[in-house]
């Protein structure tokens, strides 16, 4: 679907001439019609100078374009059905959040859904310049075994309660604030009163790769540290959450130490993982489910498991791994909850996910 003139933008709701004040006063974008089976979400960008939207995942760049000789830029972006996505402004070597979106993760990205996405309860709608309030509990962990120093914050939910491990905590810092949805699920009764733990990544291809060090250090290192701190954690009943690669990890901790690991919830896994993958030209096109279905196939007893799958519905190459790896998993006698998110391989997807999984995992009464 492409509209001409000012049609353009009269389409979604927009009055007045392109680039004038009243045009911008009113402006609020994206917008969207309904476009045969999905959406054309349209872009302003007031700005001099040419720019791309840039997408976490889902699409390559989109080159922006000018309206006439004035300071509006457009673009007219086709969207499947039910898509949540994270999104930028590329300008040379700057990227940053849209100002005409009241909806950011962070000082320099924005978000935006599809009017058919699922609503995503519990998540403040925080704009670029909003400043996410952190955690008073710090704690600095020297690990011997990782090598380095880190910054671990630590947040009781409730009067805290069972320890959840955030694998790329600073991301549920910084970019998203997954202490104050946990505040607003915990009120809400969809989950118990729990200690969260935000686990910086230092090296993320060398610490959740499937190898012992990073959860030997959890163990041996971290979780006694946080024993002998003042909160209030419960570390028997510890949940693991990681996405991505950080999924594929807490997998592999769940395999490999499962009297320390026993419930996981992990978004979009990268089960395509094989200790040779990243060299790859194509590092999704080796063995469906990686090095993790070989180990399933080894027949693990997994009877002491919980775990909680979701991957985008829209990753199309991600699905086959998810899908045998969940199945694998649920055959070695796990406990396992499949979802799929209205996503790419997006955070902005992981979110609800996040609060929901940890909420079942919690929930073996």
């Amino acid at each position: 679907m492409r509209l001409v003139g000012e049609e353009t933008f009269a389409a979604y709701g927009l009055a007045g001439a392109p680039g004038t004040d009243a045009f911008w006063a009113e402006a609020r974008t994206p917008a969207t019609v309904p476009d045969g089976d999905g959406w054309t979400a349209l872009f302003l960008r007031r700005a001099g100078e040419a720019a791309d939207i840039g997408f976490e995942s889902w699409s390559p760049p989109v080159p922006l374009r000018r309206w006439g000789v004035t300071d509006c830029w457009y673009a007219e972006v086709r969207m499947p059905a039910r898509l949540r996505v994270t999104y930028q402004f590329l300008e040379g070597d700057t990227a940053y959040a849209d100002p005409l979106n009241p909806v950011g993760a962070g000082g320099e990205r924005s978000l935006f859904a599809t009017p058919d996405a699922p609503p995503q309860p519990h998540w403040p709608a925080l704009g670029a310049d909003d400043v996410l309030p952190l955690p008073r509990t710090r704690l600095r962990w020297t690990s011997e075994r990782l090598g380095g120093r880190r910054t671990v914050r630590v947040h009781e939910v409730g009067g805290g309660g069972p320890v959840v491990l955030l694998l790329d905590g600073d991301d549920w810092l910084y970019l998203h604030p997954a202490a104050t949805a946990f505040e607003s699920a915990v009120r809400c009764g969809e989950m118990p009163p729990v200690t969260l733990v935000f686990l910086p990544a230092k090296d993320r291809q060398a610490e959740f790769g499937c190898r012992p060090a990073l959860w030997e250090a959890v163990r041996d290192e971290l979780l006694p540290l946080i024993a002998e701190s003042a909160v209030h954690a419960d570390p028997d009943r510890l949940v693991v959450t990681g996405q991505s690669l950080g999924g594929l990890s807490a997998l592999y901790a769940a395999l490999e130490f499962p009297d320390l690991v026993s419930r996981v919830a992990c978004q979009s896994p990268s089960v395509w993982w094989t200790p040779d993958a990243v060299h790859r030209p194509d590092p999704l096109g080796g063995p469906v489910g990686g090095t993790v279905a070989a180990r399933l196939r080894g027949g693990p007893d997994l009877s002491g498991l919980r775990v909680a799958f979701d991957v985008g519905e829209h990753e199309t190459r991600m699905l086959p791994h998810c899908a045998l790896v969940e199945r694998l998993t649920e055959q070695a006698g796990a406990t396992v909850s499949v979802n799929r998110s209205a996503s790419d391989h997006d955070r902005a997807g992981w979110r609800h996910a996040l609060l929901r999984d940890v909420g079942w995992a919690l929930n073996d009464a």
